[in-house]
């Protein structure tokens, strides 16, 4: 996988966290810097385990799938991609009258939350030739930065941004579904 595939790649991953991250920021009001870093912090540790645990099942099943690989690779990326669309699309439910709660358990159940998609693509890269502790740490370090700078941000242009971020995160991800589709079809 190429530098610029992992980047896309941890970009788009970082996406949902950063979405998450600007509403709780335009929530919260004027969320501190600690706040701001322990959120990064615990959204790229989370984003960063991940994948990883679902590249160890996808190695474990990839002997069984290894002659439509490309295919189970595309179907995830792309079904990612559509699922980060669709959530993009609808409209945000009313915010609550009370601000988020500031709670680790809250905070880290909302990191899993938005992780579950790196899982699946944990999957579809052990189906690939990666280095998969350069591409989780790849993705942990832009969701810490991305969270970081979400709750940051959150707190100026609301919780719009993160949506649009979120449908561009998609795009992404289905256009390396695509790329790798053609790479093993093309070739």
């Amino acid at each position: 996988m190429s530098p610029f595939s992992i980047t896309v790649l941890a970009v788009s991953m970082s996406v949902d966290a950063f979405a998450v991250s600007v509403g709780r920021g335009a929530a919260l009001g004027r969320p501190r810097l600690a706040e701001a870093l322990r959120t990064g912090a615990v959204f790229g540790t989370v984003e960063a385990i991940t994948p990883l645990i679902g590249w160890a099942a996808g190695l474990a099943a990839s002997s069984l799938i290894e002659a439509v690989d490309h295919w189970v690779a595309f179907i995830l990326l792309s079904g990612v991609g559509v699922h980060m669309l669709r959530a993009a699309s609808r409209t945000p439910e009313p915010e609550a009258e009370k601000p988020p709660g500031r709670s680790f358990g809250l905070l880290l159940a909302t990191a899993i939350g938005t992780s579950i998609d790196a899982m699946a693509v944990g999957v579809s890269l052990a189906l690939l030739d990666v280095d998969i502790v350069v591409v989780a740490l790849a993705i942990g370090l832009a969701t810490f930065l991305m969270s970081s700078g979400g709750m940051l941000v959150g707190r100026l242009v609301g919780a719009r941004l993160g949506r649009i971020a979120e449908a561009c995160a998609g795009l992404a991800l289905i256009g390396l579904g695509l790329s790798i589709l053609h790479a093993h079809l093309g070739a």
